[in-house]
């Protein structure tokens, strides 16, 4: 009965033997040195670029082309009680109803369906929007929104149209950072 037990003292010394040699084939294999680790895109708070309105201001972001591929503008407020109570923001109705497109123009159309997204504790959705800008080419602009009970979070996030699924994965990591997650906290009470 005692065999197993002297194989696996022996494997584990021929094991550590090894390591201690530098002869062991897979240990760290192929994984870069941990301080390779590509960074994350860096955000610079900005000043408020809208006018005030019944939601006063909020909070605006930035991430140049060489940190997101293009430059990304991430503009981000909380709107209390605004959002539906019982199913959250769970379609494109209610996205389109709480979202913050107006800032950029009241002309504004879904370039698909919108999707699921997870934000902290928060469940939202997330869609890209063709916006008409008056005066200006039209742009593309990502609407996100997430919630808690009937308080809801909104994020506009504009890029050029080749870079939104980049834009987006860039904003959603940014919006789940500690930076904002403290920040909702806050401003929904909690």
């Amino acid at each position: 009965m005692r065999t197993p037990s002297i194989i696996f003292v022996a494997a584990l010394g021929i094991g550590l033997a090894g390591l201690l040699t530098g002869d062991a084939v897979t240990v760290g294999a192929g994984q870069p040195p941990s301080d390779a680790a590509p960074s994350a895109p860096a955000w610079t708070e900005i000043k408020w670029p809208f006018p005030l309105d019944q939601w006063g201001t909020g909070r605006a972001f930035q991430c140049r082309a060489g940190d997101c591929g293009a430059e990304v503008n991430l503009y981000l407020r909380a709107k209390l009680g605004f959002c539906n109570c019982t199913t959250g923001v769970s379609d494109d109705t209610e996205l389109d109803r709480v979202g913050d497109l107006e800032l950029l123009s009241g002309k504004f159309e879904g370039l698909s369906d919108g999707r699921p997204i997870n934000v902290g504790w928060m469940n939202g959705r997330s869609r890209p929007y063709r916006v008409t800008i008056p005066y200006a080419s039209p742009r593309t602009a990502l609407a996100i929104a997430f919630n808690d009970k009937c308080d809801v979070v909104v994020a506009t996030v504009v890029a050029d149209r080749g870079r939104i699924p980049a834009a987006e994965r860039a904003a959603l990591d940014f919006l789940n950072g500690n930076l904002v997650l403290r920040w909702a906290e806050k401003e929904l009470g909690l």
